[in-house]
């Protein structure tokens, strides 16, 4: 049996060019002489499609869609994953199309309803196992969650399956590849069947999908294995009486890797998928303006990628001269747009209601949101996103100016820790350099006031980094923190920045999830609320 693996990027809600699409990989698979074209969980609407499924249209396209791949499926069997519509109620399906038409349909059973899944919201569960024969196959369908489950593959088995095939819309995170594969290897061992794995690509605002499509034989071995982040339409040549393979087995990238591959898809992503020319932001000499601008590089191309310098009086020389070292480097419009003259005219308007009050934080805060100004304006006139640059400490404790340094419209490092990307600035410098050495080596700074650095009003970033991993991704308490042996002074303040700072995360724009616990889908908490700290 030929069966090839259809590792596709959808748009979501863009069914007619999704329908598109799959048809044009149809053709080509039906040119290969295919017997079997697989796509990944609710690929003819896009994952997650949210509440456009309450939609009263959605139902109407997606039965065109189905109706127009069918009448082109000719005697090649295609398994889709789509919304089905019956009844009053809502599925999330697998259809088996063939013969101009479509003969069988599974329904996910294990709805997931965590982190950043919420499909319970749309869909019923189905309760029936689906077994469909391919080439002389008995082909056992599964959807996702299901195959993290015993039920249902069990029930494919004991229907007469020979082959479980898993469709899936599986975000990434990093170390989810090790995570996938001993899921899927324990269902083989219990079953003693091969199980093909196929995963959707592509980046869905916060989401980035990776692909990641396997195959395990009816021994635990990985015998396929697809290239991560991109899309791809691979063949594996499947012998059913002996389970012999042939397949590619593509090489995989390292964690920093595989993060920085996601970070690239999804800033891609979200610039194309949503129509913007291009992208721009603040590069500041600093370590997260350096890499945000490697990674938009990455993704976008220098010609789409503007980088903008907004010295002020505290601006150090080292930070013009790698700004501009860098944006040279990486073949990027560079501009230096001085903001003391604007920053003049602010004081001299607010003189009076500042007369007889002290120098303090909120002057700090008024740079930070005339470089915020000016980005908009420039993306307000040439119609480029602007990237924000805050990572994951800092917007968890919140250093950061709202209206400032957080406005714009994709924030690439909003799911790293300040020490990882440090980590992935020497990552990426190893593939070519990018990002000057002064840059990664220097003392972190916001530079908004004389000789200020971040360790005047954080812990050192080792030390918070850890502490916020603990609370934030491991959702541990404040004592069972300092009981792993952290400052209990330490630990109390880290926390009560981490809380009382929610009402700026929730005006935070979006950014790629890359851990196991981001912001925003991950972690919902009220703004206001009386819990304790150390509870």
């Amino acid at each position: 049996m030929k069966i090839l693996v259809g590792q596709l990027n959808p748009r979501v809600g863009d069914i007619e060019s999704n329908a598109e699409r799959i048809l044009e990989w149809i053709r080509t698979a039906q040119s290969r002489g295919a017997d079997l074209l697989v796509f990944p969980e609710l690929v003819l609407c896009g994952y997650p499609p949210e509440d456009l499924l309450l939609r009263d249209s959605m139902k109407l396209r997606i039965d065109r869609a189905i109706n127009q791949i069918a009448h082109e499926v000719g005697n090649l069997t295609v398994i889709l994953g789509y919304p089905d519509y019956r009844d009053g109620k809502t599925w999330n399906a697998a259809g088996v199309l063939r013969d101009g038409a479509l003969h069988e349909v599974y329904y996910k059973c294990e709805l997931p309803n965590y982190r950043v899944f919420d499909e319970k919201r749309y869909f019923v569960p189905g309760s029936q196992p689906c077994v469909v024969d391919v080439a002389g196959v008995r082909v056992g369908l599964a959807i996702c969650e299901d195959v993290w489950h015993l039920g249902p593959v069990a029930a494919a088995v004991a229907a007469g399956a020979d082959l479980i095939l898993a469709i899936n819309a599986s975000p990434f995170h990093s170390r989810k590849h090790e995570q996938r594969l001993e899921t899927v290897r324990q269902q083989v061992l219990a079953h003693a069947k091969p199980l093909l794995y196929v995963n959707m690509v592509g980046g869905q605002d916060e989401l980035v999908f990776d692909g990641d499509s396997f195959m395990l034989n009816a021994q635990g071995v990985q015998v396929y294995q697809s290239r991560w982040f991109t899309e791809c339409l691979d063949t594996i040549l499947y012998d059913g009486s002996s389970g012999a393979v042939q397949a590619q087995m593509a090489d995989l990238p390292d964690e920093c890797g595989a993060i920085y591959e996601a970070l690239v898809l999804a800033v891609r992503d979200y610039v194309g998928k949503n129509g913007f020319p291009g992208a721009l932001l603040g590069l500041s000499g600093g370590i997260d303006s350096a890499l945000t601008l490697a990674v938009a590089v990455d993704a976008l191309g220098a010609g789409r990628v503007q980088a903008v310098m907004m010295p002020f009086h505290y601006t150090a020389d080292i930070s013009k001269v790698a700004a501009e070292q860098q944006a040279t480097l990486m073949g990027v419009d560079y501009r230096s747009i001085p903001i003391e003259s604007v920053y003049d005219a602010f004081e001299n308007v607010l003189a009076s209601e500042f007369s007889g009050l002290p120098v303090d934080v909120t002057e700090q805060n008024l740079q930070s949101r005339i470089r915020g100004v000016i980005l908009m304006a420039l993306s307000n006139k040439r119609g480029a996103l602007v990237l924000t640059t805050g990572n994951k400490s800092e917007v968890a404790v919140g250093y950061s100016t709202l209206y400032g340094d957080m406005a714009g419209g994709f924030d690439v490092l909003k799911d790293l820790f300040k020490t990882r990307v440090y980590d992935l600035a020497r990552w990426r410098n190893k593939q070519s350099p990018c990002i000057p050495q002064e840059v990664i080596d220097r003392p972190p700074s916001a530079e908004l006031a004389p000789g200020q650095v971040d360790q005047d009003s954080l812990p050192d970033y080792d030390l918070l980094d850890q502490i916020l991993h603990f609370y934030i991704e491991q959702d541990r308490s404040a004592a069972a923190i300092i009981e792993a042996g952290f400052d209990a002074a330490t630990v109390e303040r880290v926390i009560k920045l981490v809380d009382r700072n929610e009402y700026k995360r929730r005006q935070a724009p979006v950014g790629p999830r890359v851990s196991q616990r981001a912001f925003g889908r991950d972690r919902r908490y009220p703004i206001t609320n009386g819990w304790r700290p150390g509870d």
